[in-house]
């Protein structure tokens, strides 16, 4: 699969078989909606590429799911497990963010999608809102066995498929009414004394009959096509939008009141299926009324329908931000689509000076032009918008030149919003919106957008401390790791150190090579325990004390046991485990000793490989007099050494030994003999998502013999 988005012009098409799979899994397992999410290569993250049985307008805010992310389906990918969440109670409580963006009752189920040799993604299943809360064994039997028809699918695909930027629409039926049974029912409905209308998932109207278009006032030809609530300004309410968006994801009845001008109540109901949702549409004048009541008055002109659901949305997505590119990353997917608008720039003040922390719609020559820029120039109103605080909109480019004549001169944008990020009356940096057309921001948008910038700014503020932070600290990790290994005739040798994908602390987790003489070289990996600053401390003080006495000419066990004995004398709570291996290359030999490490792997030839076995000692720091016992083993030419910590193979949910035993599969049936390439390979096999939550540290090591 390629991390790359779908090449521009080019139609985006499911692999054969997988729509179809998809439908058949929605529809034989009694669901009402379902989605497919393939893994990005590029990054730890989920893109969803199709969706059955729902709008897609509806799946803007779960179109892309990091994979670190809270959530059914990434937890679903990243832990290897059925996610079953019974309601919205359910959902409430173990995932609170997706809970307040998507207030609805249903009943979701997610399961990963594992293919023969890679973790392809997931997919999600929807159930209306009165489907037990509890998956049924044949539920779950099934569930399992359509994932894995859906990953031989992907499997069987004769070219990985190029992802999506908006998700294939897959319908739930296989076959529609004849004619002339459309024809009968049209007539049936005609005769009816209530209005009739037939909106497809995405809300657009699809039928109307006489008496529909009569009580709302409009012709039928006006009125296909268009969604009720845009073609009808007294339909223009968020509480109308929102009856249809829970009857579309709860699968329930809805049903409200409206007031059609001057003086006409219109009872809707409506009630919905895998195609669409059927609206009798009732005169209040012959009946009680019932339902909700939106009282709506009289105005000129439509505004856009629910601009508080963004800000809902955007205010739990904030909440679990951890980085500026995710911020604006946020803001770019979310917020721009719900107010229109094609361009952003985030920037922060920082000393006098105006500095692009993100951006997106903006050719990079533009960036460059105002980076850096004195926050006093009068090039830009973002200088003016901090100092005093107060937003600047300016709905066109002509608006903007009579205070700035230069600034619509720098881009071709042609309407902007410039939002001061404020936190406790301090100035923290500047939100730009910007629109590729004239645009007038109505009352409405101008009261969300304030706000919305003390959310933005509050998280800015706090993720630039993160990010300070997480510099520092990974900063610190570096020094503590070696920065290159020494060249070692007759080995070759490549590491590498993953930090945790989550974890903000440094970690434990080290790695080293040591010349001791002209043929004769060690190998220590090891790893101690927290994620903490004294963690990483006591690391470099264990590296240190192996160092000293490995080149003062200590064997393995004396070197082991001389480190252990520092420990007790430092009276660390910390504990460290601690492989040390010897090579002898003029013997092709290697002596071993462990302090409650994970095994090592050996590979001899192609389709040979397996688990080193080394007899354990204690951990370090555990008791101050112990004694490490001795493991040899031949080490022949080409032969490779794997030396790894535990965060490679401690997946959640797994095994242990199941891991491991993958792991010398993969590295016994491994064509390509670059060391880089075998760590890939790897790391890869256990984590195919990119996703970890302990530092991992490898260390490859192949004899070579002498260098001609």
């Amino acid at each position: 699969m390629s991390g790359t988005d779908q090449p521009s012009g080019v139609p985006w098409s499911l692999p054969d078989g997988l729509g179809a799979a998809l439908a058949d899994t929605v529809r034989g397992i009694g669901a009402s909606a379902g989605g497919l999410y393939l893994v990005e290569e590029t990054e730890p993250a989920l893109r969803l590429v199709a969706l059955c049985g729902l709008p897609v307008h509806l799946s803007v805010p779960w179109r892309r799911l990091p994979l670190a992310a809270s959530g059914p389906v990434a937890d679903a990918v990243r832990e290897d497990r059925l996610v079953w969440v019974g309601s919205r109670a359910d959902m409430a409580r173990r995932y609170p963010r997706a809970s307040a963006a998507v207030p609805y009752r249903f009943v979701l189920g997610a399961v990963p999608l594992r293919g023969v040799r890679r973790l392809w993604g997931g997919i999600v299943l929807l159930w209306p809102a009165d489907h037990p809360r509890e998956a049924a064994p044949r539920e779950r039997s099934h569930l399992t066995s359509s994932a894995r028809r859906l990953a031989r699918l992907l499997d069987d695909a004769p070219r990985p498929p190029v992802l999506p930027d908006q998700p294939c629409v897959v319908p739930v039926a296989t076959s529609r009414h004849p004619v002339q049974t459309e024809l009968a029912a049209a007539d049936y409905a005609e005769r009816l004394p209530e209005g009739g209308l037939a909106l497809d998932l995405e809300g657009r109207t699809t039928f109307v009959t006489a008496t529909a278009a009569r009580l709302l006032g409009l012709d039928a030809d006006r009125l296909l096509g268009t969604r009720p609530w845009q073609a009808l300004h007294w339909l223009d309410e968020p509480a109308c939008e929102q009856r249809y968006r829970t009857a579309v994801v709860s699968r329930t009845p809805q049903s409200f009141t409206a007031l059609r001008p001057p003086d006409h109540w219109l009872l809707f109901e409506l009630y919905p299926g895998s195609c669409g949702i059927s609206v009798r549409i009732i005169s209040e004048a012959r009946h009680t009324p019932r339902g909700v009541r939106l009282a709506v008055p009289r105005r000129t002109a439509a505004k856009p329908a629910g601009p508080l659901y963004p800000l809902v949305h955007l205010a739990a997505t904030l909440s679990e931000t951890g980085s500026v590119r995710d911020l604006v990353d946020v803001i770019a997917d979310e917020i721009l689509p719900a107010f229109r608008a094609q361009g952003l720039v985030l920037s922060v003040a920082d000393a006098g000076r105006l500095r692009i922390t993100g951006c997106h719609g903006y050719a990079s020559a533009v960036i460059e032009r105002v980076d850096g820029l004195s926050l006093d120039t009068d090039l830009t109103p973002v200088g003016q918008v901090l100092a005093s605080g107060a937003p600047a909109f300016f709905a066109s480019a002509a608006e903007l030149a009579r205070t700035y004549p230069r600034a619509p001169q720098i881009s071709d944008k042609q309407a902007w919003a410039f939002l001061p990020l404020i936190v406790t009356g301090r100035p923290v940096g500047c939100c730009v919106l910007s629109y590729d057309h004239p645009h007038t921001f109505t009352p409405d948008e101008r009261a969300v957008l304030t706000p919305l910038a003390g959310l933005i700014a509050q998280t800015l503020d706090r993720v630039r401390l993160y990010d300070a932070k997480h510099q520092l600290v990974r900063g610190l990790q570096q020094t503590l790791l070696p920065r290159a290994l020494p060249a070692v005739t007759g080995l070759d040798v490549a590491a590498r150190y993953l930090p945790a994908s989550h974890a903000l602390e440094v970690g434990g987790d080290f790695y080293d090579l040591l010349r001791l003489d002209d043929t004769t070289a060690a190998a220590v990996i090891g790893d101690v325990e927290g994620h903490s600053i004294a963690a990483a401390a006591l690391m470099g003080q264990v590296r240190t004390a192996i160092h000293a006495h490995a080149t003062a000419g200590a064997s393995p066990d004396q070197v082991l046991a001389c480190t252990n004995r520092l420990l007790a004398d430092l009276e660390s709570e910390l504990l460290v485990s601690c492989l040390y291996a010897q090579l002898d290359l003029a013997r092709h030999t290697i002596t071993l000793a462990s302090a409650g490490h994970v095994p090592p792997l050996l590979r001899l030839a192609r389709h040979q490989a397996w688990v080193l076995g080394v007899d354990p000692g204690p951990l370090l720091g555990v008791e101050p007099q112990v004694r490490y016992p001795l493991t040899a083993a031949s080490l022949p030419l080409d032969a490779i050494l794997a030396l790894y910590t535990d965060g490679l193979v401690e997946v959640p949910g797994r095994d242990v030994a199941r891991t491991i035993d993958g792991l010398v599969r993969q590295l016994a049936d491994a064509d390509d003999q670059d060391l880089e390439h075998l760590i890939d390979g790897l790391v890869h096999r256990t984590r195919p998502t990119g996703w970890h939550t302990d530092d991992i540290a490898v260390l490859l090591l192949r004899a070579t013999g002498p260098r001609p």
